[in-house]
């Protein structure tokens, strides 16, 4: 079998003075970060269509992605080509899993029935490279808004037969998924929402989402599949308003169909911030809620104003998102997925490795930094000082309830309020202390 990547070897941690560009300068997988290893905390996963199927178009530029499988003279013969790419690139960046959309791995046939069979053929391709390899599948999903036949949405189409087909892709779907051992199935709404009130039925299609999501959750219980089911919201693009927007949205969405007990959240980066929120504030909604299950780690472009999916090297970033990871008990079963691509100028193959290299070593030093945050306490001793109120006297009948407007009218009319500084200046200084001491 020849080599796609024959310039790069086996990526090594060679720590922070390395000047190589193909080596991890702070992600040691068997370094210990409290009781855990560094490859216990971070679960990363490569995704297979920005990195495999990507060929660095736009909407105002042709390909550029040099790939060395794309010489293939038939569509299955890439998908077979990409399946081998794969694993070996994984192999050598030493990541152990990986995430697909149906549509990712096989083509689409002329027909459902062709279709699956592709998927087959190609499935069984991965699984014998899985079994030689150990790298493990970290989530599934169905690609539900390329073909124009989602032009209306899949679950939330006005068209009853398109709820059917959307229906009979996500089962198939989920037993390859189930097939090969994935952890995580995923659930993404990328054209369930609508682009003007002027013609949506919204309560109608709200509810068919919720039957579509329902007839999941009976149907993975049908075929036996153990793994977590996520939803990942996302607020825009390429509709004007999707129903998954963001993670409080989802979780209401969740409640109100009473759905709640059977999904997590698969929170992205770029996501929140098209929402015009921070991906530290949408994982810590989803983490208080005990929803937070999985991440899809990028960042997006600030002077951009959609889901430009870059690597994510801001060690502030993810800082904050290892101290919510941390604070969540970490993400088992879901883990840290490179929903990123290079960007268009970044052709050559070796700039996948040195991309998933930069994404690597961020986090790495994010959850070190992260870590001795949550051992020194000061964020923690300063918000319980904050809120020590509700925690005696009238605050902690407030909080047990055993008051009402009149009692407190009463204690508002005896009492001065006295407020005190939330000192943000002090506590971004300490976070800076503990990302910019690179001794921890």
């Amino acid at each position: 079998m020849s080599e796609f990547f024959p310039n790069v070897s086996t990526i090594k941690y060679e720590g922070s003075d390395s000047k190589n560009p193909l080596a991890f300068k702070y992600y040691d997988p068997d370094q210990k970060v409290g009781d855990k290893t560094m490859k216990e905390h971070l679960r990363f996963a490569v995704a297979y269509w920005h990195t495999f199927t990507g060929t660095g178009s736009d909407p105002f530029g042709a390909p550029t992605m040099q790939r060395p499988w794309d010489n293939a003279t038939s569509p299955m013969e890439l998908a077979k080509l990409r399946v081998e790419a794969a694993f070996e690139f994984m192999q050598k960046l030493g990541v152990e899993y990986f995430c697909f959309h149906d549509r990712d791995i096989a083509p689409e046939g002329e027909t459902l029935a062709e279709t699956n069979k592709n998927l087959d053929i190609i499935v069984d391709l991965i699984r014998q490279h899985m079994e030689r390899t150990g790298i493990k599948l970290l989530w599934g999903t169905a690609q539900l808004f390329m073909h124009p036949r989602y032009v209306h949405g899949a679950a939330t189409s006005p068209n009853a037969d398109v709820f059917a087909y959307a229906a009979a892709q996500v089962k198939k779907a989920m037993e390859i998924t189930k097939e090969l051992g994935g952890e995580n199935y995923v659930f993404w709404g990328g054209r369930e929402g609508y682009e003007t009130l002027l013609n949506p039925d919204l309560k109608l299609e709200q509810d068919n989402l919720a039957r579509f999501l329902d007839m999941a959750v009976d149907y993975a219980e049908k075929i036996g599949f153990k793994g977590q089911l996520l939803i990942e919201p996302k607020p825009k693009e390429p509709t004007t308003h999707q129903y998954d927007s963001t993670a409080s949205a989802v979780i209401g969405f969740l409640h109100k169909y009473k759905l709640a007990d059977h999904f997590k959240l698969n929170i992205e980066a770029n996501h929140a911030t098209l929402a015009g929120l921070t991906f530290h504030h949408e994982l810590r909604v989803a983490r208080i809620n005990g929803m937070l299950g999985s991440i899809d780690a990028n960042r997006g472009e600030e002077l951009l104003g959609w889901d430009t999916d870059n690597f994510p090297t801001d060690v502030y970033a993810t800082t904050l998102a290892m101290y919510e990871v941390l604070k969540n008990g970490g993400l088992q079963p879901g883990g840290l997925n490179f929903d990123a691509k290079v960007r268009r100028a970044s052709f050559e193959p070796e700039d996948l490795f040195e991309a998933h290299i930069a994404g690597m070593d961020a986090f790495a030093r994010g959850l070190k930094a992260a870590h001795a945050l949550l051992e020194g306490g000061e964020l923690e001793e300063f918000i319980a000082e904050r809120y020590r109120s509700y925690s005696e006297g009238i605050g902690l009948k407030i909080v047990n309830g055993e008051v009402g407007f009149e009692e407190l009218e009463a204690y508002a009319l005896e009492n001065t309020i006295v407020n005190k500084s939330g000192k943000q200046e002090r506590l971004e200084s300490i976070l800076n202390q503990y990302i910019l001491d690179w001794s921890r």
